[in-house]
């Protein structure tokens, strides 16, 4: 159910900003998205998993704050993340 270390690294080199990036906020919230698709899959088949639907929120929490930063700081990268990721607003 979590990341494997492959398909990490493969989402920072295709959202990374700079050759030496792994921690900005599109590498983040392109990773945190990738998980939250993840657990979705999951507690489709497992509807009683409520620690993993706890987890799944505090992630979704956590992207929302950081596409908020996003926004406010960069716009125009806000709203190529949002097409990216196909994420609705």
């Amino acid at each position: 159910m979590s990341i494997t270390k492959e398909r990490k690294t493969s989402i920072i080199g295709e959202f990374r900003r700079s050759e030496t990036d792994t921690g900005s906020a599109h590498v983040q919230i392109a990773v945190l998205s990738h998980r939250i698709s993840q657990l979705t899959e999951h507690l489709k088949s497992h509807l009683k998993d409520h620690a993993s639907r706890r987890g799944l929120l505090m992630l979704v929490s956590r992207r929302r704050r950081l596409l908020d930063f996003l926004r406010d700081t960069d716009h125009k990268s806000y709203l190529e993340m949002l097409k990216r990721l196909e994420l609705r607003k």
